[in-house]
């Protein structure tokens, strides 16, 4: 009995929660002007007649400084407002881009990339090979957003003529080139025309990081015109873009701060929003499939959705109690919540990444070697004391049953928890501190690129422990250790070997409750083109909604 109460209460709450939402309100048909009334003007951000529009939700912050944004909504932005060296493929490859060739010396520290001739930045001006220089040092001195990928790797990098760009690593490294899908070219004399002299970098004062909070200095495919931060980015196609638009790619890009599940539903019923977040909840997404002409699009992604334990703080500092919790959940409940389809994972990263390890340790649902284990652990007699704090992501609405699910399989097991709804900045603020860092936060962490190392420094790494990808602030100087001589390691085989023996290492030290491997959903309308709906998806975060090849078909 003591094994079914936790589903039948998440089915009970969800059938509340289902029956309690509010529905969208119906079209309503538009007004004919008056005969000789004067034209009223646009509204802030309106496209021109006929433009074609492409309109897209995200939950909110997006941040577009490319040595900051690092989320999904900031690696969609600045996919389209910026060109890299190399562009990802689908089988997770790169292709040339702003680099037409490149080579690397014999003891792979050397590496040399030509550069496209004739690529303009928005504001007119050739892009030349300093831009690279500076961006790359920009990022690193930052050192925020993707930096991690370069920041022990890129020991210098020059630019011995206006086309060439010559990178010395600090040691071999075999993500070097796929990391450049990273290293989103700035235009450097503009951001140095708007560079605040007094900042945290010294002569480079703030490095432009007030200028590129709301203005964008790229070359890629748009360009911004409007960012009001609380409400929505819009970006316009630019003119001269190097490269190659899909038939009917969009005049302009919208990207829409909303995720309330009745605001998605009535904006596409009213055909004033094309694709949804990825956020809604699993009722949300079946209404939406009712209205004409929407569908749901799902497919894999490289995400994992965790539950992040701080090690550090009582009672999860203890192994014993952390392993109580993985034992503790029920992870096939916790699926069936979900799209079908969707999988818990295998141990501490995706199935589909890189050098996965298919034989890590799992912890299965099992109540009773949880309590073993909770018997175990410092705290046991004081259990009472030691409430742990469950934070969800308030834009995620469906993160709400995952912690309820929760809440009520440690009650089973004698841990007492408490749900805190908390919005995604608050969260990011909360966890770049340890002493603001709650007991468990829930988040879904991409990989930047499709091998497991990147995700595990991202995840597990001491470098980014002050960040939101990270709330188990493990601090393990040999983990570091292992995690850099994984990264560094170019023959692939004996790569994918030290992956796979670091999450072993993991999953013995229960670190998070490896929940499952995302299904990443969106509602879109039937008369877009879009890759990704079609099943070509390019597995890097932020790709998929590439503006240049959708097609706005209406």
């Amino acid at each position: 009995m003591r094994k079914l109460f936790p589903a039948l209460l998440i089915l009970a709450l969800v059938l509340v929660l289902s029956a309690c939402a509010q529905q969208p309100s119906p079209a309503q048909p538009a007004q004919e002007p008056a005969a000789g009334a004067a034209e009223q003007p646009a509204e802030p951000g309106a496209a021109p007649a006929g433009a074609r529009v492409l309109r897209a939700s995200f939950a909110w912050p997006t941040n577009i400084d490319p040595a900051m944004g690092s989320d999904f909504s900031s690696g969609t932005a600045l996919a389209n407002l910026y060109d890299t060296l190399v562009f990802p493929n689908p089988d997770g490859s790169v292709k040339p881009w702003l680099a037409e060739s490149w080579e690397s010396s014999d003891d792979g520290l050397t590496w040399t990339f030509q550069l496209r001739s004739g690529v303009k930045f928005h504001d007119g001006s050739d892009l030349t090979a300093s831009d690279v220089v500076y961006s790359m040092e920009r990022m690193q001195a930052v050192g925020e957003g993707f930096a991690y990928l370069f920041t022990d790797v890129v020991a210098d990098v020059s630019a011995p003529d206006e086309s060439t760009v010559v990178f010395t690593l600090s040691q071999p490294n075999g993500l070097f080139l796929p990391s450049l899908i990273r290293l989103y070219v700035l235009n450097e004399d503009l951001v140095r025309a708007n560079t605040k002299a007094e900042g945290p970098y010294g002569e480079n004062g703030d490095y432009g990081q007030e200028f590129l909070q709301t203005n964008d200095a790229g070359s890629g495919p748009y360009q911004v015109a409007e960012f009001p931060l609380e409400e929505y980015l819009l970006m316009e196609r630019f003119g001269d873009w190097w490269g190659e638009f899909a038939p009917n790619a969009p005049d302009q890009f919208r990207m829409i701060a909303a995720t309330e599940p009745a605001t998605i539903r009535t904006l596409m019923s009213n055909q004033e929003l094309d694709i949804s977040d990825q956020w809604q909840p699993i009722e949300s997404l079946e209404a939406l499939q009712q209205i004409d002409g929407v569908e749901v699009a799902a497919f894999s992604n490289l995400t994992g959705f965790y539950f992040m334990l701080n090690n550090q703080l009582a009672p999860l500092d203890d192994l014993h109690c952390r392993r109580a919790v993985s034992y503790g959940f029920d992870y096939d409940t916790a699926v069936s919540l979900e799209w079908p389809g969707t999988t818990a994972m295998v141990g501490p990263v995706p199935k589909a990444l890189g050098g996965h390890n298919p034989d890590v340790m799992v912890y299965p649902y099992d109540p009773e070697r949880a309590r073993e284990e909770l018997a175990q652990c410092q705290y046991a007699d004081a259990i009472q004391d030691y409430p742990i704090e469950f934070v969800w992501i308030s834009e995620v609405p469906d993160e709400e049953k995952f912690a309820l699910l929760f809440q009520a399989n440690m009650a089973d097991i004698g841990i007492p928890v408490e749900i805190v709804s908390m919005p995604w900045l608050s969260v990011v603020e909360n966890t770049s501190k340890l002493e603001t860092s709650p007991h468990l936060v829930s988040i879904y962490v991409s990989s930047d690129l499709p091998e497991a190392g990147p995700l595990l420094k991202q995840r597990y790494h001491s470098s980014t422990a002050a960040t939101w990808s990270q709330n188990e602030w493990l601090l393990d100087p040999e983990l570091d250790a292992a995690i850099d001589d994984s990264l560094a390691t170019v023959d692939q085989e004996e790569r994918f070997a030290k992956y796979r023996a670091i999450q072993a290492d993991l999953a013995e030290r229960a670190p998070s409750v490896f929940v499952y491997d995302q299904v990443e959903k969106h509602a879109y309308q039937s008369y877009l083109d879009w890759p990704a709906a079609r099943g070509e998806i390019i597995p890097v975060m932020g790709y998929n909604i590439w503006a240049p090849a959708i097609g706005v078909n209406k």
